[in-house]
């Protein structure tokens, strides 16, 4: 029955995508009959957009390169108002939270479509390897651009991970690259990237990588009123693969993309430590793979289109064989369609609008040790969006309205209530003297979250009449950035962003009378204030070396205001520090690349109530590395060598969650 829903869901979508694509290729074919001029060489099609009024966090190129790190978590880290919940070793969770509004709220796009869970509404970062990422970038609120999907505009915050895409010179056709990881905990991790220029406009990429380690290493415990003791981690290991491969083509006017992924993931749970517990036997296994393609073009002069879809298949398996009560051997399966057309019209050089309009269909049927079916919930959500950008000399604004409409249904249990809501976002943003260096910015959004399939519909606890959480957010801030002529310092940057926000209807789970019972309420109402600051300088000291800097700083106060009569009424919200910051520190001289890093977190909560029981330490982390550049013939050679938390700093990021000490890593790099 659910594919003849979803079949009749998707026809008239279909039809439409067929459409315009008939008269796309029309209008295509059209322009080619008029005129036969050949392309010199395959050019870079960028869409017609106005630039940023309120510009992201960006990690790109080189940069990002030089943090060394194992994945995309490993990089979120240095981004001002994020704070990390990593639970250990490499195959760990690792999941972000932005501005202390939830790791729910942050929507996660790949290579401009976003990552999905229905299950749990959150996105493992640590299967996403920065071996082939060009750019991490991360907005508050949305990314300020009114040609984009519907979806960019259903978040609070926004990471958009872009991969590399193959770049050619004059007479190049093929590139080729391996690294090979080794290092503290078993790390064994080799990787490769080849690209292939298929024809003029046309060019192929394939990467892969493998990430086996055995995630056993040292750590402090510290008995309750008896003494330190060091142990090892154990069951933290983790083999995983990953394979991706893509096809991209420039058209006059355009572009488009198709993209495969696999990913396949076998890995030990370490647990928490207590209690002289030091070993867990829980397993997890992951095997996902999603298929998305992209058309972009220029219709008009005036018109621009863009198409997106993707299929998505995940599946997960979590076994705890350990539990004292209940032995859990779940199973999960989830199938996500997704289908968007976004349109833009240019009505002079300084009015744009758009339309956006999204269908997404996901379905998960899962499963417990002996094959009982506990759950098939069915989503369908459009999202419609529309949006103005109007860009003067020195002021530039962007309007937006977004309509979300989802339906259920659950073939096991109660489907939740259908939902329909109207969220509107505003930028601004003013220059105002003649001179670019100086800016000032803000925006006002309004957005929510829905209840993930795990809220609603989870063994016991699930509530199908849940609300959908939601995050008003307000910011004000100001960019200065200035390149001189100065033989030393050849640039620097400053922005600062004051914001305030407020999260109504929280999603918790809360216990009931029976107290081995939870169950999901909407009860939560947080308030968060803070400031972010990031800096920016780069200096040439002399004509071989080169140094740049960057210091981000945030500070948060993330208060709970639930209720007045609790005792934690008014508390900082768990695991969220007061104060935090981050400071990268690189040189360049001749062939010789070296990186300084560090990341502080200040004192933080492990419970509602801020009282002295639940006071988590500040931690700091520096690490170092240095490379070298081999140029041989057509090959080039770079080694690195490693060392990560230099001082062997001993801290949990989540209570008894232990992170590794002093640890070491060597890289290679081969590119032909």
């Amino acid at each position: 029955m659910y594919f003849k829903e979803l079949l009749s869901s998707l026809t008239k979508g279909c039809l439409h995508v067929m459409l315009v694509a008939t008269a796309i290729t029309a209008s295509a074919q059209q322009k080619d009959s008029v005129t036969s001029k050949d392309l010199k060489e395959v050019a870079v099609s960028a869409p017609r957009v106005a630039k940023e009024v309120v510009p992201g966090q960006k990690l790109q190129g080189e940069e990002l390169k030089r943090l060394g790190g194992n994945s995309v978590a490993d990089a979120l880290r240095f981004f001002a108002g994020v704070q990390m919940k990593d639970y250990g070793g490499i195959g760990g969770l690792k999941t972000v939270d932005v501005r202390s509004m939830g790791t729910t709220q942050t929507g996660v796009f790949y290579d401009g479509i976003q990552l999905g869970n229905a299950q749990n509404g959150t996105v493992d970062l640590g299967k996403f390897s920065l071996d082939n990422m060009e750019e991490i970038s991360l907005y508050n609120g949305q990314r300020s651009n009114i040609f984009q999907s519907a979806k960019d505009f259903a978040s609070a915050s926004a990471i958009y991970l872009t991969t590399i895409k193959p770049k050619f010179a004059e007479g190049e056709k093929t590139h080729f690259r391996t690294t090979v990881k080794t290092g503290s905990f078993g790390l064994f991790n080799p990787s490769f990237l080849w690209q292939q220029k298929v024809s003029k406009h046309i060019t192929a990429n394939l990467s892969g990588e493998w990430v086996n380690a055995t995630g056993r290493y040292k750590f402090r415990y510290e008995k309750e009123k008896g003494y330190d003791t060091t142990a090892i981690r154990k069951n933290g290991d983790i083999n995983a693969y990953r394979l991706e491969g893509g096809l991209n083509g420039q058209l006059q006017g355009g572009e488009w993309s198709a993209k495969g992924y696999f990913y396949k993931s076998e890995m030990g749970i370490p647990g928490f430590v207590v209690n002289n517990v030091f070993g867990h036997v829980d397993r997890q296994w992951d095997r996902d793979y999603f298929f998305q393609a992209s058309f972009r073009k220029d219709i008009t002069a005036k018109y621009s289109m863009l198409l997106n879809t993707k299929y998505a298949n995940y599946f997960n398996r979590f076994d705890q064989p350990d539990t004292a009560l209940l032995m859990i051997d779940n199973r999960y399966y989830q199938q996500e369609y997704y289908f968007s057309s976004a349109n833009q019209y240019v009505i002079n050089k300084w009015w744009n609008v758009a339309l956006s309009g999204d269908f997404q269909w996901n379905r998960m049927r899962s499963f417990d040790k002996t094959g009982n079916q506990l759950s098939e919930p069915i989503r369908y959500t459009t999202l419609v969006a529309a949006a103005t950008s109007l860009s003067f000399n020195r002021v530039s604004a962007q309007l937006s309205m977004l309509g979300t409409f989802v339906n259920e249904d659950n073939r096991i249990n109660m489907p939740a209530p259908s939902k329909k809501e109207f969220t509107p976002a505003v930028y601004i943003s003013w220059q105002p003297s003649p001179s670019p260096d100086f800016k000032l910015r803000g925006f006002y959004k309004r957005i929510f979250r829905m209840p993930t399939f795990n809220d609603l519909y989870y063994q016991e606890i699930g509530v199908a009449t849940l609300k959908p959480e939601f995050a008003t957010q307000y910011d004000a801030g100001f960019t200065w950035y200035k390149q001189t002529q100065n033989s030393t310092v050849k640039e620097f940057g400053l922005d600062v962003d004051a914001y305030y926000s407020e999260v109504t209807d929280k999603i918790v789970a809360q216990p009931t009378s029976n107290p081995e019972r939870w169950q999901m309420f909407n009860l939560g109402f947080v308030k968060s204030k803070g400031v972010d600051v990031k800096a920016k300088a780069a200096f040439e000291v002399w004509s071989d070396l080169r140094l740049s800097t960057k210091l981000v700083y945030s500070y948060q106060r993330a208060q709970d205001f639930s209720d007045p009569a609790d005792t934690y009424y008014k508390n900082q919200i768990v695991y969220i520090p007061i104060h935090s910051g981050t400071f990268i520190l690189a040189a360049d001289y001749k062939l010789w690349q070296l990186n300084f890093s560090q990341i502080y977190t200040g004192e933080r909560y492990n419970a509602k109530a801020n009282i002295p029981d639940n006071y988590e330490q500040p931690w700091y982390t520096s690490d170092i590395g240095l490379s070298r550049i081999i140029p041989l013939k057509k090959w080039t050679f770079k080694a690195t060598a490693m060392v990560n938390n230099l001082l062997d700093q001993h801290y949990d990021v989540v209570r008894s969650f232990p992170m590794p000490g002093r640890n070491y890593k060597v890289i290679l790099t081969i590119n032909i």
